[in-house]
């Protein structure tokens, strides 16, 4: 019914733009043919407002491809180097959850797992809403940010790093991820954050591990532990078909003859805060001197120039081709 909903949405507003373009070709006829100017100025100005709509809608249709369509599972995880990166990390889970609520996604911190001083080591947020993985499946990669360290007592300049791992948030029987419960090995244990007193009082966080794949989430947000370990089962779901499509892009590698990096080595981003301000994504060359918008969720450049960079069809060679850390 959800897809249902979207769709008749989307056949409604191209039909209502299709109706518009009759309109305003009809009343630039009766322009021409009655020399009237403002009648004339008015058919620029509508057709003006039409084109950036069209542009929005241009910019919709490369939200294609698997998933696309779904919510997204985003992850956060500091890299080597301690308080510094963990510090990174936490800046990252808020730029993104800062993204998500300036368009009305609701979010939910699936788990976090605190710094040892400050920042996160991990954290897991669902965004829920139509198009979120579509909008931010090409954040995954290595953020890198360069800046002068507030933990460093001589305030030198450090070079951090943080992974950001983006899943689609998928329905258990949607594509077929056939999850055997004998396979699974489920614990509970009491929540080591903040949530209430019965959030710490009691057995609630859950965490499965998938035995054939080693492949572990945990969930510890949700009051009760049912709770927990159904968004645990989603995001399960998530990793594993995230697993099953990347055997098969590496078997379509190999078939093709060619070799794809993945992973932890694929540098996508730089924020560098001194010794100047700029943010450059390295694949599609965007960049910005205001990074303290990009911070505080204003990726949507980003994000649109990645989509028109690379299409859904090119989205592996683009990861791919992302520089080493």
């Amino acid at each position: 019914m959800a897809r249902l909903t979207l769709l008749t949405s989307r056949i409604s507003t191209w039909a209502g733009l299709e109706s518009e373009i009759e309109n305003l070709r009809g009343l630039l006829e009766m322009a021409q043919d009655e020399a009237d100017e403002e009648i004339g100025r008015e058919v620029a100005e509508e057709t003006a407002q039409l084109k950036k709509t069209v542009d929005t809608l241009e910019l919709e249709t490369l939200l294609s491809g698997e998933y696309a369509e779904n919510g997204a599972i985003l992850a956060v995880h500091a890299g080597a180097g301690g308080t510094e990166s963990q510090d990174w990390a936490e800046m990252l889970l808020r730029m993104y959850i800062r993204w998500a609520e300036n368009h009305g996604y609701p979010v939910d911190v699936v788990d976090r797992s605190e710094g040892e001083e400050a920042g996160i080591k991990s954290a897991t947020i669902e965004i829920r809403g139509p198009y979120a993985y579509g909008h931010l499946r090409g954040e995954r990669g290595v953020h890198r940010l360069v800046r002068l360290s507030p933990y460093d007592a001589a305030h030198r300049r450090h070079t951090s790093f943080a992974l950001v791992e983006v899943l689609p948030d998928i329905e258990e029987d949607e594509e077929g991820v056939v999850i055997n419960t004998d396979e699974l090995r489920i614990d509970t244990y009491r929540s080591a954050g903040a949530g209430g007193q019965h959030v710490n009082k009691t057995d609630s966080a859950v965490r499965i591990t998938h035995l054939p794949t080693g492949i572990v989430v945990t969930c510890q947000n949700e009051r009760s532990q049912l709770q927990n370990r159904e968004v645990a089962m989603r995001v399960l779901t998530a990793r594993l078909l995230e697993r099953k499509l990347e055997e098969r892009d590496v078997e379509q590698a190999r078939l093709k003859g060619e070799h794809v990096a993945a992973g932890w080595g694929n540098q996508i981003r730089s924020y560098v805060l001194h010794p100047y301000n700029m943010v450059k994504d390295l694949r599609t060359g965007q960049e910005t001197s205001n990074t303290g918008a990009v911070l505080d969720g204003d990726l949507d450049p980003f994000i649109e120039s990645y989509l028109r960079a690379y299409p859904y069809a090119a989205e592996g060679k683009a990861q791919a081709e992302g520089k080493a850390s």
